[in-house]
């Protein structure tokens, strides 16, 4: 059974639709990529995914064990977050906030986990820094490892890799390839063709209507991946 399951999904704000009706699933271990224009709704689908928003038509289910709370979320940066003046340690630890329930506090467990994210991440060293000194790639890998706290399921990222240079994007992109191949399930939005030419194993393509939704070898011989080629990725 699919993790995440989409049928005819209308989404918005107020009654009014950002979207046209969007289906598709997501299994364990896919690597899926959403593209789509600007105002197209992709961030919006992000929402609804973390149960932020309600749909205003159609379905959306989990299902495979998968909870709500078992979902990490990577968003886009702003500038106000690339300044913000707390530890590496907390910001990770902050990622564990879901598993503590009612408890006012971060116990044995939560730290652990912590500790365990930040080393697999290559950043135990950073614990100490302060986040608003790092660099773009290492701030990305502060909050990727936060998401990774709470979950060993699912991720979201939205445009991840906004900002960095070259050689960062390249090294953020390889992690979420050894992550996804660990088993992490991934649900990526980007403008970068790279992310779907070396990295999705399925593509969702949405805009005025749904595009495309099916596999990338698929998705590279429709009409949808010229129309993206096209435009150079730049949607």
């Amino acid at each position: 059974m699919a993790y995440i399951i989409c049928k005819d999904l209308v989404l918005g704000y107020e009654g009014v639709a950002v979207t046209r009706p969007i289906t598709f699933e997501v299994k364990k271990g896919d690597y899926l990529c959403v593209v789509g224009e600007n105002g197209a709704g992709k961030s919006t689908l992000m929402k609804a995914l973390l149960h932020l928003i309600s749909p205003i038509e159609g379905e959306l289910r989990m299902g495979d064990g998968l909870k709500p709370y078992e979902i990490g979320y990577l968003p886009q940066q702003t500038l106000v977050q690339k300044d913000f003046p707390a530890s590496v340690w907390e910001i990770v630890l902050s990622g564990n906030l879901a598993k503590c329930g009612r408890r006012p506090f971060y116990g044995k467990k939560e730290k652990q986990n912590t500790e365990a994210v930040m080393k697999q991440l290559g950043i135990w060293n950073l614990k100490k820094e302060c986040y608003r000194n790092l660099s773009g790639g290492q701030q990305q890998r502060v909050l990727l490892a936060r998401a990774l706290c709470a979950t060993t399921k699912l991720i979201l990222l939205d445009e991840p890799v906004n900002g960095l240079d070259p050689k960062a994007t390249a090294e953020f992109y390889q992690l979420i390839k050894e992550l996804n191949e660990g088993g992490i399930t991934v649900i990526m939005v980007s403008h970068d063709i790279q992310a779907y030419m070396e990295y999705a194993s399925h593509v969702l393509h949405i805009g005025k209507k749904q595009m495309f939704f099916g596999k990338k070898e698929d998705y590279m011989k429709s009409d949808a991946w010229k129309v993206f080629q096209y435009m150079g990725g730049d949607l």
